[in-house]
């Protein structure tokens, strides 16, 4: 049991026409949803490659709301509740091809988890849409 500071999440979008969204990305760990954002860029570009980290060192928008000490998340909530990505699709080409997800919660740190999709390994690629699903499950990582 370990107090969670700290959780990055690397998105990337495929390069494939269209991929690219202006949808709202969420991440579900430890029993709540964060929201993918980080003010200065374009966010899910084709063929971006993004990370988005919440708590420590935060680069997301609204950071204070998305911090995982906000009330405090604790690593024993990790197998408490599903780890997920959810798609909303929004503008006039809401669907969004997905690549590749991973997180890490406490990076770095003895009490550090990964969670990844192995179904994406090797670029096969998803695409989350209204009319195809919009939530990717995670799993933990031990490679």
């Amino acid at each position: 049991m370990s107090a969670i500071t700290k959780i990055t999440a690397e998105v990337t979008t495929a390069d494939v026409a269209h991929a690219g969204t202006d949808g709202w990305v969420y991440l579900g760990i430890a029993g709540r949803e964060f929201v993918l954002t980080i003010a200065s860029i374009n966010n899910f570009e084709q063929g971006r490659s993004d990370t988005y980290v919440f708590g420590l060192d935060a680069n997301v928008q609204n950071a204070d709301y998305n911090d995982p000490r906000t009330p405090q998340l604790d690593t024993d909530d990790l197998d408490r509740y599903p780890v997920y990505l959810r798609f909303e699709p929004e503008g006039t080409n809401p669907a969004w091809c997905l690549e590749r997800v991973t997180v890490t919660v406490n990076p770095g740190s003895e009490t550090s988890h990964r969670f990844d999709n192995p179904r994406l390994v090797g670029a096969p690629r998803i695409w989350l849409d209204q009319a195809y699903g919009k939530q990717v499950g995670l799993k933990r990582y031990d490679g």
